[in-house]
């Protein structure tokens, strides 16, 4: 499995296995025994794990995992795991938010995944309109001095806030953003900022939600019945971009490379964005061990410049999406914003 520094003493797995899935609510999307599978994902070399506060019983998951490992494998295997998780306060408590409130949402993740020390941190914050976003931050940051975070982070701001955020001091290691063939918003303006910083991008959405994959080539439109908000998500991206039918001739393209390398559509969809510039890692969401040997692939793939060309071609034809990173989930008024949920704490405490 290929490894990238993100800093002199951070080192993480290229492809890292998503959490989200593995939280209460998914009904079978859920693994019979995620903790074995866990630990399978970790011998391999997917040695990084991204979770959040808001998933329910993840971080405790994780935290039971990360000590059956060290009792298999011992201390030195367990320094090689490293886990990402979020802090991410409800819409309701950001006109109100304080330092308690973020002291005590890392102590309880600290708790729940049986740390020290939290590896990576990722700082969300749904409204820019709720003034403290940028004060929070530097909160985390100052936990960050105080020993209680290695590295901070954050996920889904858009290129302005990221920049505002470092030039007030918050040294952030990584952004995590949906990244995809499909969504190609971080292109725009935030890679090459992040370059210019240091950031490196960690790319969650690289299969849409399973929707670039063999299971959709050659289907129908479906209906809006789906099984979670995920595919729902990206179902409205591919109305955007252009419509069933341009994303099937998406699908044709990935499958006749997918052939060429012996390998799946979603294989090539994770590999094509590792060789974005600025991009360090993908993340997974794969729901159990049977998905690891394509997981494992992902990092492995070498797409030609053919393969690449025939991507770039295809994808031309599509619209591009509006707005920066994250900008039209943003709006709770809009189609993309307003299947969103804003207030899980509750439930994941």
């Amino acid at each position: 499995m290929q490894r990238i520094k993100l800093a002199p003493d951070y080192e993480i797995s290229r492809v890292i296995r998503g959490g989200w899935q593995m939280a209460t609510g998914h009904g079978n999307l859920k693994s019979q025994d995620p903790i074995a599978d866990m630990v399978a994902f970790a011998d391999a070399g997917i040695t990084t794990f991204d979770c959040a506060d808001i998933y329910t019983g993840v971080e405790e998951l994780i935290g039971r995992f990360r000590m059956r490992y060290r009792d298999l494998r011992g201390h030195t295997a367990l320094d090689k795991i490293k886990v990402h998780t979020k802090f991410v306060p409800d819409l309701a408590i950001l006109p109100k938010i304080t330092r308690k409130h973020v002291v005590r949402g890392i102590d309880e993740s600290l708790r729940r995944l049986r740390l020290e020390r939290l590896d990576l941190v990722q700082f969300h914050w749904w409204d820019y309109a709720a003034p403290r976003w940028l004060e929070t931050a530097q909160w985390l940051e100052e936990l960050r001095r105080a020993g209680k975070i290695h590295k901070v982070s954050a996920t889904n701001f858009d290129t302005d806030h990221m920049l505002a955020m470092i030039e007030a001091g918050v040294p952030l290691t990584t952004m995590q953003v949906q990244y995809s063939l499909l969504d190609t918003r971080p292109a725009k303006r935030m890679v090459d900022a992040a370059a210019r910083h240091g950031v490196q991008l960690l790319c969650y959405g690289t299969v849409a939600g399973g929707f670039l994959g063999d299971k959709w080539l050659g289907q129908r439109e479906p209906a809006d019945s789906f099984e979670n908000r995920s595919l729902i998500k990206y179902k409205l991206i591919i109305d955007d971009l252009g419509g069933w039918d341009f994303f099937q001739s998406l699908l044709i393209t990935l499958r006749k490379i997918a052939s060429e390398h012996g390998t799946d559509i979603a294989t090539i969809a994770s590999a094509a964005m590792l060789t974005r510039p600025q991009v360090a890692g993908v993340i997974v969401g794969a729901r159990d061990r049977s998905h690891l040997n394509s997981n494992l692939a992902i990092a492995n793939i070498r797409l030609t410049e053919e393969n690449h060309a025939d991507i770039t071609s295809v994808l031309a034809v599509g619209r591009p999406l509006e707005g920066d990173v994250y900008t039209l989930e943003r709006d709770r008024e809009s189609r993309h914003g307003a299947i969103m949920k804003y207030n899980l704490n509750e439930g994941a405490a």
